[in-house]
């Protein structure tokens, strides 16, 4: 979750670390921190709070240095403080270390180091990693980093200096991303190649059990024993775009009203009308291997999770393959069955889940071809897939996903027609489909122009501290969509149901105080979700649809109705998802909550 910048070069160090974690806030902000070493000293700040705060701080030191590093962190071991926030020294003030990750082991390594007289300062996993460096250290800085690499256990990415080697860095990765940029005659590292793309567009990645030596004439890399690696070098081809706000009051409102372009830019060159079916850029799979696919997993987490279960269920309707969707987190401990002709496709914003990049290798070990989805180019997902379909749904810096899940519903859509059409679906049946999908840019614009009546309807219900989101069909894992983001962004209690299953148990839970958010757009279950809303009515709870133009008898049922577009109920996810992304901001917002960066979340999750 932590981002980690370095720099050593020509340039004043301290501005580009800097300048870099602020491009990598969105992946931590409980606390900030900053080494540098400047004639054989090495000098540390920290901050508690964001990275605007740390800069304050470095501003009032007045350092100069060619050589720093940098990191932003989001808290696993220790509350955030400044004690516990990055970098972490040895006791012995000679070296630092800024990591990225979860040493699992921690606690062993601590012992027995305190055993040896060594004296910890912080509650954090990763001091250990600068004391057991400091430990071993006897004048070779390579050699006491790779000594100390294989005695930990989990995935990190670190970055270390040490005093006595001023011109160097040494960083290392394990299960976690790490680029380093190659400019002339000065050397930059990152979480995320965003952090440095301003300076060169050159970049090569640490994979796992690497060690890189970098000076201000270039790097080199070696392996865990430290036989040197020829690496080459990756021209990063993402455009260096500078987000602002513009004249939104947030960047997730500014991202709402972004998605009519965001999802022009998915659908962009990605089908052929004529032939009713898609054509998806960069696929490395042939038309003959995608026709033997027998079954697909999907593996994703939080919001791509919902993206796949919407995917699985069209998948399996359109183009009668059987999908299993499951979350990262909990297939990675299976031993899953891998039969012949299996596709996994992994989906990620970032391309760095975890969870997610675990559980596609343990499928690619047991002989299944991946499929990866995501936002950003050079992303681990990217690199070891056997094949990735971009979003294109540019930069999202609001932690609560918008655009990039309305991209990854259009995406997988794509995907599901390519499918059917190999198999079972008419060309004309097809280009229906391909219809309905050219018109989602417009029907979302249609939604985003009701947000003031839907800001009214916020005022009304953001007292309430219970909610519940009911949806049946494709409106299910709609429902949990919504019900997550108003859980992240406003801080209220709300679940999401698959609305038949209310009356066996949760419809208890019903009364004058809570409020349904029932999504009634999928035409197949409509009959039985007016059957489920009068259950709830029955019991005085309050109701707040999401429904189709023209639905009948929703009216008669609901307190208060959002109208969204009618569309094929494949595609009815993109707008009502569109409506309940606007609900919950006019939530937050009434509540004051803040909504771009919410307390103990962070945009990557790198973490287990």
């Amino acid at each position: 979750m932590c981002g980690i910048v370095g720099y050593i070069g020509s340039r004043e160090a301290l501005t580009v670390v800097l300048e870099g974690l602020h491009k990598l806030e969105y992946r931590g902000y409980d606390s900030a921190g900053i080494a540098s070493i400047e004639k054989g000293e090495l000098f540390v700040y920290k901050e508690v709070g964001k990275v605007a705060q740390l800069e304050k701080g470095v501003e009032r030191k007045g350092w100069k240095s060619h050589l720093a590093i940098g990191h932003t962190r989001w808290a696993t071991h220790g509350i955030p403080s400044e004690k516990n926030a990055h970098p972490h020294l040895d006791d012995k003030k000679r070296c630092a270390v800024v990591h990225n990750g979860i040493i699992e082991n921690y606690d062993a390594i601590r012992r027995l180091l305190e055993k040896r007289g060594v004296v910890f300062q912080t509650d954090t996993d990763s001091e250990t990693i600068a004391q057991l460096i400091g430990f071993l250290y006897k004048g070779n800085f390579l050699r006491a980093v790779q000594r100390a690499l294989p005695l930990m256990q989990g995935a990190f990415a670190i970055a270390v200096v040490h005093h006595e080697q001023p011109g160097e860095i040494i960083c290392a990765a394990q299960g976690s991303p790490l680029a380093i940029g190659m400019g002339q005659e000065e050397m930059f590292l990152a979480s995320d190649a965003a952090a440095f793309l301003r300076y060169t567009r050159r970049a090569i990645y640490l994979r796992d059990s690497e060690v890189a030596q970098i000076t201000q004439h270039g790097v080199e890399v070696f392996a865990a024993d430290l036989t040197p690696i020829e690496k080459e070098s990756e021209d990063l081809t993402h455009a260096i775009e500078e987000v602002t706000k513009g004249d939104f009051q947030h960047f997730m409102l500014k991202e709402i009203h972004e998605q009519p372009q965001s999802i022009q830019n998915a659908l962009l060159a990605r089908f052929s009308k004529e032939y009713g079916t898609a054509t998806l850029d960069n696929l490395n799979f042939s038309d003959q291997e995608l026709q033997q696919v027998e079954r697909i997993v999907i593996l994703a987490c939080g919001t791509s999770y919902h993206a796949g279960l919407i995917a699985g269920q069209m998948i399996e309707e359109y183009a009668r393959i059987p999908v299993q969707v499951e979350i990262s987190s909990e297939y990675r401990y299976k031993n899953p069955i891998v039969r012949d002709h299996t596709l996994a496709i992994a989906i990620s914003q970032s391309g760095e889940t975890a969870d997610t990049l675990a559980a596609m290798r343990e499928l690619h070990e047991k002989g299944a071809k991946i499929m990866g989805l995501c936002n950003v180019q050079g992303s681990t997902m990217a690199r070891e897939v056997d094949s990735s379909i971009f979003l294109r749904a540019g930069p999202e810096i609001g932690v609560a996903a918008t655009k990039s899940f309305t991209s990854q519903l259009v995406v997988l859509s794509l995907l599901a027609l390519k499918f059917a059409r190999m198999r079972q679906m008419s060309a004309q049946e097809g280009i229906h489909f391909i219809e309905a999908l050219e018109k989602l840019p417009q029907q979302v614009q249609q939604v985003i122009q009701v947000k003031n009546p839907i800001a009214m309807l916020a005022k009304k219900y953001a007292a309430a501290e219970h909610f519940f989101f009911l949806g049946r069909r494709y409106m299910f894992a709609t429902a949990l969509e919504g019900a997550l983001k108003l859980k992240e962004i406003a801080y209220v209690n709300a679940n999401g149901y698959a609305a038949g299953e209310m009356k066996h148990g949760p419809i208890a839970l019903i009364h004058e105080t809570s409020v349904t958010v029932a999504f009634c757009c999928d035409s197949f279950t409509y009959p039985k979700m007016m059957s489920n809303l009068m259950e709830i009515k029955a019991r005085a709870g309050r109701i707040l649809a999401i429904a189709p133009e023209g639905a009948p008898d929703i009216e008669g049922i609901a307190d208060d109705v959002i109208w969204v577009p009618p569309t094929l109920d494949a595609l009815s996810p993109v707008a009502s998802s569109v409506a309940a992304q606007l609900l919950s901001y006019s939530i937050a917002f009434e509540r004051g909550t803040e909504i771009d960066q919410p307390r103990n979340l962070a945009k990557s999750v790198t973490v287990e």
